[in-house]
């Protein structure tokens, strides 16, 4: 990282961005060049790391991308405040940011699922009960982003 001085470390500073996020960008590779697609996440991070969960149709593009490889990046940002200093004629953008690597894994396990979903549900509807059809689980494919690496970057606003 060039901007040691924004480096976030440690997951007490990491895990609020990926709270405040609301799209999480996964990287695959298409015909050898990339491809990335926003999605819609939930999140478990214990003693085994830090685990992204998503959830798609049960067919398409980047299911068939996954299957034939399924090492990825990943990408999500949020507080973003321009910032305009027009005494310097300067503008500059306040962030915050994670990103890493890991392994894509489907989700067999029907408890597993449920528990994905269940993830999926609480980053979106923290202080909501909200649930889901579960008639529309058989329609779903859920899967897992085992993550390897991961750094953060913020740039707080002046």
């Amino acid at each position: 990282m060039r901007r040691k001085d924004r480096e976030i470390t440690g997951r007490e500073n990491i895990e609020p961005i990926l709270r405040a996020c609301k799209t999480c960008r996964v990287a695959m590779i298409a015909d050898g060049a990339p491809y990335v697609v926003p999605l819609n996440f939930g999140y478990t991070w214990d003693d085994d790391g830090l685990t992204l969960y998503f959830h798609s149709a049960l067919e398409g593009h980047k299911l068939d991308l996954l299957a034939k490889n399924p090492r990825v990046g990943f990408e999500m940002d949020c507080d973003h405040k321009l910032q305009y200093f027009s005494e310097k004629c300067y503008c500059t953008m306040a962030y915050a940011s994670v990103m890493g690597k890991g392994t894509v894994r489907m989700i067999e396990d029907p408890d597993e699922t449920l528990h994905a979903l269940d993830l999926l549900m609480e980053q979106y509807h923290h202080d909501d009960d909200t649930g889901y059809n579960p008639a529309a689980i058989s329609r779903t494919r859920v899967y897992a982003l085992d993550v390897t690496e991961i750094t953060g970057k913020q740039k707080l606003p002046k």
